[in-house]
């Protein structure tokens, strides 16, 4: 008579966190950081079609590293829960909180369950406020935990070199063009400590804009006016006031 296999269930757990983190760091890293304007979300990503920052709700947006096919599916529900909340009840009472303890739920049951592999997916849910200090970023790791981050955040690829370099150098009351830098800077850097070269093409930016005069406060950030940001010697102001100008001057299909 055979002995069944056994495995104690901190080792399988140990084993599905493993697991789960490996897919998490073969993707490409994103980056969310606070500026004085609001919140800005930066991933190295040179697909035009499949996102990984996406709008949620009026001030709240998601961004997201791993499977595409896991967290797409993620961010429909979190669509689908906040448009029947804002429906049933006031659209004031959609929040990043309440949205990162519905994904907190969905994640920590799939990474319970012994019955399907845990989602590899790292998650980001943020929402602006009136003012910086009323901005909400919340983590969410592939086990359901919530982490509530201030001032700047990493998930994906070698997330945790980015977020060294990026508490180092963030402060309060950075212009957006300022932030944006930083955040290029700390994706450009690989695991030995070298540099290399991101274009615009290269990269998906959108930010959470709490100066814009619509409800929707999500917007993404294209071509010249990405282009203009991140140009060298750039004084911040200057590029943001004509990346606006020209954004006022297109259509906003763009969201």
């Amino acid at each position: 008579m055979t002995t069944p296999f056994y495995v104690s269930p901190q080792q399988a757990m140990a084993d599905r966190a493993e697991y789960a983190r490996k897919g998490i760091a073969r993707g490409r890293s994103v980056v969310v950081l606070q500026y004085a304007d609001g919140i800005v979300f930066v991933a190295e990503n040179p697909s035009r079609a499949l996102h990984k920052v996406s709008e949620i709700y009026d001030r709240i947006a998601f961004a997201a590293v791993g499977k595409y096919n896991e967290f797409e599916n993620l961010r429909i529900g979190g669509v689908r829960y906040a448009d029947l909340r804002g429906y049933t009840y006031d659209r004031e009472d959609v929040t990043a909180r309440g949205l990162a303890n519905v994904y907190a739920q969905t994640l920590g049951t799939i990474f319970s369950s012994a019955a399907e592999k845990p989602y590899e997916v790292e998650l980001i849910v943020a929402e602006v406020g009136e003012g910086p200090e009323d901005d909400q970023i919340y983590r969410l790791p592939h086990d359901g935990s919530i982490v509530d981050e201030h001032g700047s955040v990493a998930v994906g690829g070698n997330a945790d070199q980015i977020s060294s370099y990026l508490d180092q150098r963030h402060r309060d009351g950075m212009t957006l063009a300022e932030a944006l830098k930083l955040a290029v800077d700390s994706l450009s850097r690989d695991n030995n400590g070298g540099e290399r070269s991101l274009t615009a093409e290269q990269l998906e930016v959108a930010v959470l804009d709490r100066t814009r005069p619509q409800k929707r406060k999500f917007k993404r950030v294209l071509g010249g006016q990405l282009s203009r940001l991140l140009e060298p010697g750039e004084g911040g102001a200057d590029a943001e006031t004509s990346a606006e100008s020209s954004e006022e001057s297109a259509s906003e299909s763009e969201d």
